[in-house]
Parts: C-alpha cells; structure tokens; sequence
C-alpha cells in the first residue's frame, strides 16, 4: 500500500457525501497519494470513494473505538478490501474524554480494540491499520500494534519528537490544517474558527504545552504564534514550505486540509497539488 508523500484529508461534513465520487476522482487525478476521510466515519462509509477511483488509498481519519465492535470492522474491512485490495488504511482512534460519557482507560481499550480486530474470523493486518496518537505511550503502541501513527493538530515540533521516539520503520502521517488566504488577518480569523474546537479538547491542549506553547497561547482563540504554527495561512507555496517542515522533521505523509471552504475545495486542492505534487 502506497500512500505517497501527500494526501488530502476532509470529512462528508465539509464537503457533502453527495459529492463523494467527485471529491475521491479530484484527489487521484490530481495525483495525491491518499484521501483521509475524517468525522468518526463508520467503515462502509468510505466505499463511494474507493468505487469513484482505481488506484487512490482511502484512510479513516478516524474511526471511533467507542462507536464500533472490532469483529464488525474486520468484516467490513474484509470486504472492502476484497473489492479493493491494497488500498484501505483503518485510522484508528481512542476520541475525546470530552466527547464520550464512558471515556476511561484509553490504552488498556485501545489494546483491546486491536486484539479483538487480530482475533477476527478475518483479522485485520497491521501493515493496514495506524492509530491517532498524540503522547508518548499511544505512539509507542502505533508503533507495536500497528503500521504507525496519525497524528493531528500538531506542531513541527511533535513531528520531529516522534520520529525520535520511533526511530525508522513506523508510519508518521500528521495531519495539516491551512487557509489558503494571503490577507493575514482574514486567513487567521478564519483558522480560529476551526481551531476553536480543538482548543477545547484536553488532549490536544495538554499536548500543545509538551511543545512549547503557554497557557497564554491557548487563551482567548489562540495566540498568533499558536494559530500560525498549528494553521498555517498563505499562498500553496506558503503551506506547501510547512509540508515540507513536517516530512523534514521525520513525517512519511503529511495530509493537508484546506479548512474555511464550503463544498468540495477543488482550488484549494488543485493549487496545492501545483505546489506539492
């Protein structure tokens, strides 16, 4: 499975499921490696795109453990791949404490998540699953249990921090959120807005004072250090240098998501792509 260097990460939220087979046939033609689908998709949920295309790896950016039992993932992954082999990556992922009233011992049920996937009628291969992970001991399992890690809401910093931690082998795919908008103010309005949510989220926030961001910085919307590192804003060249920051610092795939645009983000997409690809 080839996910390529670049891959674009959206969800059915931000671009309607109606627009599935046109988003997934933008993405393969504009020659980016992989198409993350985000918003806590349930398995099937994917297949418009991997039928919409021949070559595309489609990911799950992420599928929740609390939403899903492990033998119904491994028959629809069966089936799946058996439709399109090679090109399904199961993204994993333990949620938010915030988002889920029986969220408790999030190693010990993500171990047992997996296990239940491994013990299936038709298991899930490790080389076809990564899990979102952002501390140490959640990268360390991505690394054991697992192809890699998913990363999201990330500095460069972390991205270099966990290649040392994993050192050669494990897939790092951080996610990139950016505005494609050279007017600084506009652009970095229009991160806030996406990034309010996740400056209220305590894993990522926790995980932003690991890397050298204050209290301070999370406040009040996000100071602009924090917005321009997290979301950066300018012209394709401008993101396609901090893509590049990331995949320096030990990044296999970096996935970029143009956030601001309602609908399939077709300029957005295209214009990285002449950047990037």
């Amino acid at each position: 499975m080839n996910l390529g260097t670049i891959g674009m990460w959206t969800s059915y939220r931000a671009i309607g499921e109606q627009n599935a087979h046109e988003a997934a046939r933008l993405v393969e033609t504009l020659g980016y490696g992989t198409f993350w689908l985000g918003g806590s998709p349930k398995l099937p949920a994917v297949q418009p795109l991997l039928d919409a295309t021949e070559t595309l790896v489609v990911a799950t950016g992420i599928l929740n453990v609390w939403q899903n039992k492990p033998a119904e993932v491994a028959a629809a992954h069966a089936e799946l791949t058996r439709l399109h082999p090679g090109r399904l990556l199961l993204g994993i992922g333990i949620g938010h404490p915030e988002a889920t009233s029986d969220y408790s011992r999030p190693l010990s049920t993500m171990r047992a998540f997996l296990d239940g996937l491994d013990s299936a009628e038709t298991p899930v291969p490790r080389e076809e699953r990564c899990l979102a992970a952002l501390r140490p001991k959640m990268l360390e399992l991505s690394a054991e249990r697992a192809r890699g890690a998913h990363t999201y809401f990330v500095p460069v910093e972390h991205t270099r921090s966990t290649r040392e931690l994993f050192g050669p082998g494990p897939l790092l795919a951080p996610e990139l959120a950016c505005v494609l908008d050279q007017n600084a103010d506009r652009a970095r309005a229009t991160a806030r807005r996406y990034a309010a949510t996740y400056l209220g989220l305590r894993n990522y926030t926790s995980n932003l004072l690991r890397f050298g961001f204050t209290e301070a910085d999370i406040a009040d919307g996000g100071s602009d250090r924090l917005i321009d590192a997290i979301v950066p804003h300018g012209s394709a060249q401008d993101i396609a240098a901090v893509a590049r920051a990331h995949l320096d610092a030990g990044a296999d795939h970096v996935c970029l998501q143009p956030v601001g645009i309602a609908g399939v983000p077709s300029d957005e997409w295209t214009a990285l792509a002449a950047a990037l690809l």
